[in-house]
């Protein structure tokens, strides 16, 4: 494949074919880490890596955090450079950056929207319409969190209380946010307090509110995301500076922490459980964020897990059709102020709002992809071209969450076995055959670790599981009969 001497990886209304098929390629070096490395590694250090460009043979990578990028690049980065090498030859070289620091500066066409930070279902609802730039030099809480000291990431000043849209996915979350970001009397509050739901729904912006409302009511708060909490404790202990850290991170009255799914490291897991426990049994106000309940983060001690699930845990549900119409409303009212000639028919709004049903991120995608095409072609936004332009949203709906227990059930129906079989110690040829199958399918369906599959299905060692998805993968590649009912069975639980 050729690619252009410089092309985007990003998608967009504008994007050439050059940045289609650099977009294109990323993609499948993508699926290619995770096949080879395992969910588990993928989705801690590479789920969050995106192409920026590819410029005379060098392909630029963004990541959020100093930290991931320190560790893909002291851990990965061949790895990364020969699986892109494999499906671009051209390139010979990957930079990693961070995103919102100095990066090669491409033209934007007149008109174009803005690119915006990428916190938060609702994090630009804010008048001015666009997002402020970012920075381009670490801001003054890093530069000391470098020097030993930890002040948390800053929290945004439009993700607040009284810009977060309500509905009944939200309103028992977002209570429960107000009345902890509020709360003046002795101890804690529904301590821990844990939200977890699927990306754009809003779990970063009731973080930042409560973090934002708990420094107006005089209160010590610390916000930070798995990344930063890991970057700081390693930096601490490069320094000598750990005692230090751990006394700053246990002196405060808040302590906010987001994406809690993306800590790894056994040294780093202990000290994020003896920080919970501390603040919990002081009293302080602990309030966590994450894309599954507790009981679910398997990569956590399993101590640490029931320390979280001992509070309030609170489950943020996929948005109804009043609150993404809500959503979109607020943005279109918000990209109007910069561009009053905008227009968007209510028949066109509803349209959006009925297709796009995953989450807050995509329909701002969606205004985006309209804005460009009104300013850019100079046309009115019709139903023609509002489906043409969020065609790929809609496709590109979140999958349905699989668990073990309705693959178990569906194998053994399939096979004609009971779910108990499949559980049990029995080693005839009629159960040996669907309890791998089921394992499989638990393996490429599901997040779960081969550890926690393989307990899932009688308690059996994750050799035992890693066994059948190989032995599975084996007769897939060898006998098609098999690999099409295996295919049924991944659609028959996909729908």
């Amino acid at each position: 494949m050729h690619v252009d001497e410089s092309v985007s990886g990003g998608g967009g209304s504008g994007g050439g074919n050059g940045s289609t098929e650099a977009a294109a390629a990323w993609g499948r070096v993508k699926r290619r880490l995770r096949a080879e490395l395992g969910e588990d590694v993928f989705a801690s250090w590479f789920a969050r890596l995106e192409l920026d460009c590819v410029v005379g043979g060098t392909a630029r990578l963004t990541v959020p955090t100093r930290f991931l990028k320190s560790w893909i690049e002291s851990h990965y980065l061949d790895r990364v450079l020969n699986t892109f090498k494999a499906e671009v030859e051209e390139v010979g070289r990957i930079e990693v950056g961070v995103r919102g620091t100095t990066a090669p500066v491409r033209p934007v066409a007149p008109g174009a929207p803005k690119p915006g930070p990428t916190s938060g279902p609702l994090a630009r609802l804010h008048a001015a319409g666009t997002p402020a730039p970012m920075p381009t030099t670490p801001a003054p809480d890093m530069r000391a969190e470098i020097a030993g000291e930890l002040n948390g990431a800053p929290l945004d000043a439009r993700l607040t209380f009284a810009n977060f849209l309500l509905g009944r996915s939200n309103s028992l979350a977002h209570a429960a946010a107000d009345r902890v970001a509020r709360h003046d009397g002795e101890g804690a509050l529904y301590n821990p307090l844990y939200f977890h739901a699927g990306v754009g729904l809003g779990k970063t912006h009731l973080l930042h509110g409560i973090g934002h409302a708990g420094r107006e009511a005089g209160r010590r708060v610390i916000y930070l995301t798995a990344d930063r909490f890991m970057y700081g404790f390693v930096n601490a202990l490069k320094t000598q500076n750990a005692l230090a850290f751990k006394e700053r991170l246990r002196g405060i009255d808040l302590l906010i922490l987001d994406d809690v799914q993306f800590i790894q490291g056994k040294s780093i897991q202990a000290e994020f459980g003896h920080t919970i426990n501390a603040l919990i049994d002081a009293g302080r106000q602990v309030v966590v964020a994450s894309d599954r309940p507790p009981t679910e983060l398997e990569a956590l001690d399993e101590r640490v897990r029931s320390r979280l699930a001992g509070g309030l845990v609170v489950e943020i549900g996929m948005l109804d059709e009043q609150l993404r119409a809500s959503i979109l409303s607020a943005r279109l009212a918000a990209v109007r102020v910069a561009h009053p000639s905008f227009e968007v028919s209510p028949a066109v709004a509803t349209y959006v709002a009925r297709a796009i049903t995953a989450n807050g991120r995509d329909l701002e995608g969606a205004v985006n992809r309209l804005l460009a095409h009104a300013t850019l072609t100079g046309t009115a936004v019709t139903m023609e071209t509002a489906e043409t332009a969020i065609r790929d949203l809609v496709k590109n709906r979140e999958p349905k969450r699989i668990k073990i227990e309705d693959i178990q059930k569906l194998v053994a129906s399939r096979y004609n076995v009971s779910r108990s079989d499949i559980l049990s110690e029995r080693r005839t040829a009629a159960v040996v055959k669907p309890r791998q199958i089921a394992m499989y399918l638990s393996k490429v369906l599901t997040l779960r670790s081969l550890p926690e599959i393989g307990r899932r299905f009688g308690g059996r060692d994750h050799t035992t599981v890693l066994h059948a998805v190989r032995k599975i993968e084996k007769l897939i590649g060898e006998d098609a009969v098999l690999g099409d009912e295996v295919e049924l069975l991944k659609r028959m639980l996909q729908d």
